[in-house]
């Protein structure tokens, strides 16, 4: 057997935001870099790939179909357009990287053999890479629930698998009311699918205020999705056809029939075969890789990013970890992850639902002395967007210092929420106040501009 030995002054594995942003940086300032992805299909990361872009795509879809419109056909026209999407992205993505003069893209698995040198493939085709710097960007994967005849039915489905298989289900049933699980379930609900969630909480959306999440229930349910609260599965049976997946609530046995089932219980870090601990890479109690607020892991040489690192699961964290290795590797080594303030998210239901910092409830439980200014989008007068997009479900919530007048958090169920939320954001993290958000000039008509309105009602509301 003869073995490549290669090496490189940095060795990036996985094809990650992370990853690949730090990648570009490196070689374009005269590194030799080397990354390693183990699938050709995962070029850029999960997010080109099979989690943000193709998803959101969809739910761009599912909201155009027409009563008319046949849903196998509509459906499958509609994963044609995503996978011409992504195999753009991913061939970009590749070519964006690989076609540099310092940067070289090697496809296969990696495994540490030592804490500078990784193997990649075996047998004929096996390389070694050795580096001074290593990056672990290998992303997540999804937690299978040890439910009993779960992972042996031939219904089970992977938020991958729902992606990239152009034939619509007729039954969905979603294990797991997060956002992952109750976006999927609103995407398939608008393409004709019958979709039920079954939730092992008492209530859907538990981190959010009671009022606010009993609004984005009731536009869920009202879109036709059967959502089930306080339900745990015991087993899933395969039959002819379709499985019957059994769950539990108020004591009481109950069964529902799937011919396809998502379980989108979480994500835990990938790093299975990864050979970490003869790196001497240690990981948490949970399976992450274990850093410090400067992404070092346990060897000061090694840096992980992303999911990885059981951080918030995001792209734009990941891409934040990349600008913290970056100011280590060639800056001046001050950034952090405790610079980090007022980073939002985005729950893309139909409208969705975009949140950033404090709740009602953590604020009042905190002991802060808060205002919160509260209105249904449907009663927003300066709000006239909404009307002409025929979109007035939801609602608009901001929880205000009353000393300071500075906005503490803020919870928008409303069209362009994804948009809108990043001005809260950084309005939070430049201390502008509620008054000077409130007073600003925004353009006409558009969303914003419900800030002018909206910041000017205090309701008065107790803890949720």
């Amino acid at each position: 057997m003869e073995t490549t030995n290669l090496s490189a002054d940095v060795l990036v594995i996985g094809f990650g935001k992370g990853g690949k942003t730090a990648a570009h940086a490196l070689s374009d300032a005269g590194r030799r870099v080397i990354l390693v992805e183990q699938s050709e299909n995962m070029y850029g990361g999960t997010c080109p790939n099979v989690g943000c872009v193709p998803t959101k795509m969809l739910v761009h879809y599912s909201g155009a179909k027409r009563l008319e419109d046949d849903a196998q056909e509509f459906f499958a026209n509609s994963v044609a357009g995503v996978r011409r999407l992504t195999s753009a992205f991913r061939a970009g993505n590749f070519d964006g990287l690989n076609g540099k003069d310092t940067a070289t893209v090697i496809t296969g698995t990696a495994r540490f053999i030592d804490a500078n040198t990784v193997a990649v493939g075996d047998g004929d085709d096996r390389i070694t890479v050795t580096a001074p710097t290593i990056l672990i960007n290998t992303g997540s994967e999804p937690v299978l629930p040890p439910i009993p005849g779960l992972a042996d039915s031939r219904h089970l489905v992977s938020s991958t698998d729902l992606i990239q298989n152009d034939r619509l289900p007729r039954q969905l049933v979603v294990i797991g009311g997060g956002y992952l699980g109750l976006e999927f379930a609103a995407i398939y609900q608008h393409f004709g699918t019958q979709v039920t969630v079954l939730e092992a909480a008492g209530r859907l959306l538990g981190r959010e205020d009671t009022d606010v999440a009993e609004v984005a229930t009731g536009i869920l349910a009202g879109d036709g999705i059967q959502l089930i609260t306080g339900a745990s599965v015991v087993e899933v049976i395969d039959n002819e056809g379709a499985a019957s997946v059994v769950y539990v609530k108020d004591g009481e046995r109950h069964t529902i029939a799937a011919d396809a089932i998502l379980s989108a219980v979480g994500r835990k870090p990938a790093t299975s075969g990864l050979g970490l601990e003869v790196a001497g890479v240690k990981t948490t109690a949970r399976g992450a890789i274990q850093v410090d607020e400067r992404l070092h892991t346990s060897q000061p040489h090694i840096f992980a990013l992303g999911d990885v690192n059981g951080g918030p699961q995001f792209t734009y964290v990941a891409l934040d970890d990349a600008r913290i290795v970056l100011d280590e590797l060639l800056g001046d080594g001050t950034r952090t992850t405790s610079d980090r303030v007022a980073v939002p998210h985005t729950l893309f239901m139909t409208p969705p639902l975009a949140t950033v910092g404090l709740t009602e409830t953590d604020a009042r439980l905190q002991g802060r002395n808060i205002t919160v200014a509260r209105e249904n989008v449907a009663d927003i007068i300066a709000m006239p967007r909404a009307y002409t997009v025929e979109e007035t479900r939801g609602v608009m919530k901001f929880i205000i210092d009353a000393d300071t007048d500075l906005i503490l958090g803020a919870a928008l169920l409303s069209i362009d929420a994804q948009e809108l939320i990043n001005t809260v954001a950084l309005a939070m993290r430049q201390n502008i106040t509620a008054t000077e958000l409130r007073t600003s000039i925004y353009t006409h008509p558009s969303s914003t501009e419900a800030f002018n309105e909206v910041l000017g009602t205090v309701v008065s509301a107790g803890v949720n």
